[in-house]
């Protein structure tokens, strides 16, 4: 019954790109689950791809008209554009999630390498390679969000506790390499 009033309820609106645009008017938008039922909706799309000598798939829109369609495909070019905008977002944070965490990493191998790691000399000789790394992780990943200001601070702490040295200084010493080197 309830598939019989959807079909009833809904207009052709046209065929496009593939798609066979039905519409529903607003009042009617609930009737749209009975046409997209699996079972309905392959019968609707075989039927009428057969009479039309093609391939179709049903896209159910509210609104009956062209216009209305209009509408709608400036609502998905939307979507897709803001779709686009997030996952270009989310690689970003990814990225810098991924190369400052790298360089973390780094900085830890380094520090577990020094050997003598009590003597100061030692400390000494990471704390300038580490300033090294960092600064040179700088220059390649600029830091343009709060995500990767907070990573790299994480590498300037991670510095200045394995190398005995107050974090500003270690900062001091990465943006003196950075602008230098």
């Amino acid at each position: 019954m309830g598939v019989w009033a959807a079909l009833n309820a809904s207009r052709p609106i046209t065929i496009e790109d593939g798609f066979l645009i039905l519409g529903l008017q607003s009042q009617e938008t609930e009737l749209a689950g009975h046409l997209r039922l699996a079972q309905t909706r392959k019968l609707i799309e075989t039927e009428v791809g057969r009479h039309f000598e093609q391939a179709l798939n049903l896209r159910i829109i509210e609104g009956i008209t062209l216009e209305d369609w209009a509408t709608e495909k400036i609502r998905d070019n939307e979507k897709r554009r803001l779709q686009v905008q997030a996952l270009a977002r989310a690689r970003a944070q990814v990225q810098a999630g991924t190369s400052w965490e790298g360089i973390y990493e780094q900085l830890s191998r380094k520090f577990a390498e020094t050997t003598n790691r009590s003597l100061p000399q030692n400390r000494a000789k990471f704390f300038m390679e580490a300033v090294e790394i960092v600064a040179a992780a700088v220059r390649e990943t600029p830091i343009t969000d709060d995500l990767a200001e907070r990573n790299y601070a994480r590498c300037l702490e991670r510095v200045s506790q394995y190398s005995e040295v107050p974090s500003t200084l270690v900062a001091v010493k990465v943006l003196e390499k950075t602008f230098e080197g």
